[in-house]
């Protein structure tokens, strides 16, 4: 269980990064050292984890009708609400994590880490 839970962090790390680095509105630290980066990367992912499971399940249940008016759309809208929620707790934690812009940037670096979580979820281990 720890090690799946290790997986799954590692794989938010990744997708993070990707998204800080293709999207301009999402930022982890300017002029940091590597170091630093890669330990507010590990831990945005471990709050990124924490908000999923435990936040992402009640507003998708609250939004499940518009969910089910836009056919499935709105998930990204819930994704884009995750990462903009898990900028607020690292600005909480004077962690160096930023997400400038709701729609453009949430949303769009949302996109982004379902698209990389998917493609290394496939390359992560049964058991």
């Amino acid at each position: 269980m720890l090690a799946n839970f290790a997986i799954k962090t590692v794989i938010n790390g990744i997708a993070l990064w990707v998204a800080a680095w293709a999207v301009p509105g999402i930022t982890f630290g300017r002029d940091m050292p590597a170091s630093s980066v890669f330990l507010t990367v590990l831990v945005v992912a471990v709050i990124f984890g924490v908000v999923n499971s435990l936040v992402r399940p009640l507003l998708t249940v609250l939004t499940l009708p518009f969910i089910i008016l836009t056919l499935g759309l709105f998930v990204f809208v819930v994704n884009a609400l995750m990462l903009q929620l898990t900028s607020w707790l690292a600005d909480k934690f004077d962690l160096a994590f930023h997400v400038e812009h709701f729609f453009w940037d949430a949303v769009l670096g949302a996109l982004i880490i379902t698209f990389v979580s998917m493609l290394l979820g496939f390359l992560k281990p049964e058991k």
